[in-house]
């Protein structure tokens, strides 16, 4: 057995499951990279757009079985530092994914194998094929069991609000404050639903919805906040493809 052999081997021990399509688990833990692109290759970029669909179900149904009187707002915000790609990386780390991914040595030499960008689109293949070989137990089993840590920072106390925290970060880089614009006001008037934008200068604007205006902001504030912590990722999937 070489190496990577026994780290896919471990990355099944960690997850407590046996992939019964042993091609389906390696496309999961295949990067772009690997034969420059050929179409022969079969990699993880598509496995990505349906991870993603079942790990928001799977958080979304979890934080409405926690908090069952929760406002449509507040889950947004919570649903919003679940999944991102952030917290997505780690739980790769936790299941031990870096090890078990198939890269090109060129994406291995500049970083890739330690970019939060290319390990949480890793991860949401894995979550896609699980769902694929295991069905959405299978799946959800594996969200409960690494997203234990990101439930916790939930809990964490915040000093600032998003906005606020979106300003004072906006102030830190030199860069004009936040702009909020609101995009649709929908439902009747004792239970509207606001969909807010908002934009700094430089960076690709975030909506998120609420149940008032200030709910909105807030949410979108908080998805804007997840796109900058954290370093920039080295080389994106597509720079990666072009080497």
């Amino acid at each position: 057995m070489n190496t990577r052999e026994a780290a896919v081997a471990e990355l099944e021990r960690r997850i407590g499951y046996q992939f019964h399509d042993r091609d389906l688990l390696e496309r999961a833990l295949t990067h772009a990279s690997v034969g420059d692109g050929a179409r022969s290759v079969r990699h993880n970029e598509r496995l990505e757009f349906l991870g993603d669909r079942v790990l928001n179900l799977c958080a979304a149904e979890r934080l409405m079985a926690l908090d069952p009187d929760a406002r449509e707002g507040e889950m947004s915000r919570l649903l919003a530092s679940l999944v991102n790609y952030h917290a997505c990386a780690r739980a790769a780390k936790r299941c031990g994914l870096p090890e078990a991914l198939r890269m090109s040595a060129s994406a291995t030499k500049v970083g890739a194998r330690k970019s939060d960008a290319v390990l949480g689109d890793a991860c949401e293949a894995l979550i896609a094929a699980l769902y694929i070989d295991g069905g959405l137990e299978c799946a959800r089993a594996f969200f409960l069991k690494f997203w234990q840590e990101e439930f916790a920072r939930l809990d964490e106390p915040r000093s600032k609000d998003p906005k606020t925290q979106l300003q004072e970060w906006a102030q830190g880089q030199g860069l004009p404050l936040p702009a909020y614009e609101i995009i649709s006001r929908e439902g009747p008037d004792h239970a509207p639903s606001f969909t807010v934008q908002v934009t700094v200068e430089g960076f690709p604007p975030e909506q998120a919805q609420g149940r008032s205006r200030q709910d909105a902001e807030k949410a979108a504030a908080q998805q804007m906040l997840l796109k900058r912590e954290g370093p920039e990722p080295n080389m994106s999937d597509r720079q990666l493809d072009d080497e």
